[in-house]
């Protein structure tokens, strides 16, 4: 078994040049609907972009949270990439946490470890 993640959206072409570089993933083509992209140490799943033809509407259901070690570092990084914050950085059982969301609005999280907060 593989486990591997879709994530819609309106232009996934557009959208994989943020996604590769914020999870420093390989980038594959455009293969409609999809553009695939992979864990160059083939350790993590794939994600599969996928267009649909309806926006973004709500919350999602489910959302990556991606485990960093300098939450300033890190936040700089993906907000240059083109990430907009959706929730300021707030400590959620000891864990730094920031809500962001990518250029289509589908949110994700960073999450440093306890002690963190402060970097």
């Amino acid at each position: 078994m593989e486990l591997v993640f879709v994530l819609d959206c309106g232009d996934p072409d557009a959208l994989a040049d943020f996604w590769s570089a914020a999870l420093h993933y390989a980038r594959g083509e455009f293969d409609p609907p999809y553009v695939r992209l992979t864990d160059p140490s083939g350790r993590r799943p794939t994600l599969l972009l996928q267009r649909v033809p309806e926006p973004k509407a709500g919350k999602n259901r489910m959302h990556p949270d991606l485990r960093i070690t300098d939450m300033e570092a890190e936040l700089a990084r993906v907000t240059a990439l083109g990430a907009t914050v959706v929730h300021a950085t707030f400590v959620d059982n000891g864990w730094p946490t920031t809500v962001l969301a990518d250029p289509e609005g589908n949110e994700f999280c960073l999450i440093a470890p306890p002690g963190e907060e402060n970097r």
